[in-house]
């Protein structure tokens, strides 16, 4: 009898996937209690028997996704009792305080395609806590929920924000594991903006990866290779914020499975390949009240309202601070290099793609700021939590000297200085919390440490194989 016939695991149509991901979407866009959520999501675990496990996914402080495959029986018992070893997280809890809690966020459901994920298994993202149950503080998806609900509670206020994340594809399964063996990235397609022929095999990657993130209800709008050899982007619609932060991490998983089944690497390196265009991860934000977006206003200058000209110009005042949760890696710094549209000047245009922040063209619905100094290895719950916290209540600029011609400040061009930066704000201790705070400056000392503190013209191997995301605990150990 063949194997196959033994089993009978949930497989859903994609459009049908797509029908039920909306809805969970939906539901969490309309604050529907997360206890009635929670009831109605453990019946259907319980009456569905065709499921065998839910992954349950948490992201450490650097910005890595890990995920933990639950026995469907099991969760249903224990999901008040999910333990795990945060000792073995870098950047988690030390050795002799290891064990850390997880608390399932049941309205983060997802409906999975069962030929990316294989059949029978849904996935839920899920909130860190310590022993006791109180949250962790180094669990900024937890803060970011803090934080967004505060505003909500106080003012009625929601942010919302849109994703353009760009990625490379390469020949050749792990080929980010490999480079120090290689030396070089091997680029699939050299056609370029756009260029891409139907049957391509970039084209293939990225329709495939835009159908299942259709299916996940991230309601597609446009995907298109980049500017670079082998670069694709696929944009989609703004969300709130909570849900803006989860989709990056679904969106990077997805590209990187996807890729992985046809041999392939998707790259999310801010700047894997010297010579070419770099990967960025434009962070669109706005406010809204009621359905009105706060940051429109017809007349106002560029078409932005006062308290959009305050959110962005607190960004601006704090950028050098900031730099280091928006570019967290040594070869972020690559990125940020005035000869490719590097967006690294410390200022605000409608036009000028060089600036840290830029205006888009908008109206009534889709007015907002564009942040485009982000990598796409940012931490995209720290990212906005900070981003958040500082465009509402961080200091603003000190009064221009109109007698003196104003000087053009930039951002830091290399980790060290970034991590400076970062150490002396006041600003992110407050935010992030004394210890928590120091905790990210040491790991992001610990990769700049193992790499060159000059880059130079050539990518080294040592910011690659020590790269965050880049998941190599071998290499790690015998550094």
């Amino acid at each position: 009898m063949a194997a196959d016939a033994l089993r009978d695991f949930l497989e859903i149509p994609y459009d049908t996937l797509e029908e039920m991901n909306l809805q969970a979407r939906q539901q969490r866009l309309d604050r529907v209690p997360a206890d009635k959520v929670r009831e109605e999501r453990m019946a259907y675990l319980a009456g569905e028997k065709r499921i065998k496990a839910v992954t349950v996914c948490f992201t450490d402080i650097e910005g890595r996704l890990h995920m933990l495959d639950y026995d469907k029986k099991f969760l249903l018992k224990s999901s008040d009792n999910l333990t795990f070893d945060g000792s073995s997280i870098r950047g988690f809890s030390a050795q002799a305080e290891s064990d850390l809690r997880l608390e399932i966020d049941w309205p983060a459901f997802y409906w999975l395609p069962s030929d990316v994920f294989g059949p029978g298994k849904v996935l839920v993202f899920g909130f860190v806590l310590e022993k006791d149950g109180t949250p962790y503080r180094a669990d900024f998806r937890a803060r970011l929920r803090e934080a967004t609900e505060a505003l909500y509670a106080r003012e009625g206020v929601v942010m919302n924000a849109a994703n353009e994340i760009e990625g490379f594809l390469f020949k050749g399964r792990d080929a980010e594991r490999h480079y120090h063996e290689t030396g070089a990235f091997e680029f699939i397609s050299t056609g370029g903006y756009y260029h891409s022929l139907p049957t391509d095999e970039l084209r293939h990657f990225i329709d495939r990866t835009a159908e299942a993130q259709r299916a996940l209800g991230f309601c597609n709008e446009k995907d298109h290779p980049e500017v670079a050899p082998s670069q694709f982007e696929m944009n989609y619609k703004y969300a709130e914020v909570n849900i803006a932060a989860d989709q990056v991490q679904l969106y990077k998983l997805l590209a990187r499975q996807v890729a992985a089944q046809m041999g392939l690497t998707a790259s999310f390196l801010p700047k894997p390949v010297a010579g070419v265009n770099g990967n960025g991860m434009h962070s669109n934000l706005s406010l809204a009240k009621d359905g009105r977006n706060l940051f429109h206003e017809a007349g106002g200058r560029d078409g932005l309202s006062p308290r959009a000209w305050d959110f962005l110009q607190r960004l601006l005042a704090n950028a050098g601070e900031l730099c280091l949760v928006l570019n967290p890696s040594v070869n972020a710094y690559r990125r940020l290099d005035p000869h490719f549209e590097a967006p690294n000047q410390i200022k605000v245009s409608p036009t000028d793609r060089g600036s840290m922040i830029r205006i888009p063209l908008g109206n009534e619905h889709s007015a907002r700021i564009e942040v485009r100094s982000v990598g796409p290895d940012a931490n995209p719950y720290l990212l906005y939590y900070t981003l958040l916290r500082t465009g509402l209540e961080g200091p603003g600029a000190e009064p221009e000297d109109t007698t003196k011609r104003p000087r053009t400040r930039f951002l830091p061009d290399n980790i060290q200085d970034a991590i400076r930066l970062f150490k002396a704000s006041r600003l992110l201790a407050d935010q992030l919390g004394e210890d928590v705070h120091a905790k990210f400056a040491e790991l992001k000392l610990m990769q700049a440490e193992r790499c060159p503190k000059a880059l130079g013209a050539i990518v080294k191997a040592c910011e690659i194989q020590f790269h965050h995301e880049v998941t190599n605990q071998l290499l790690w150990s015998q550094f």
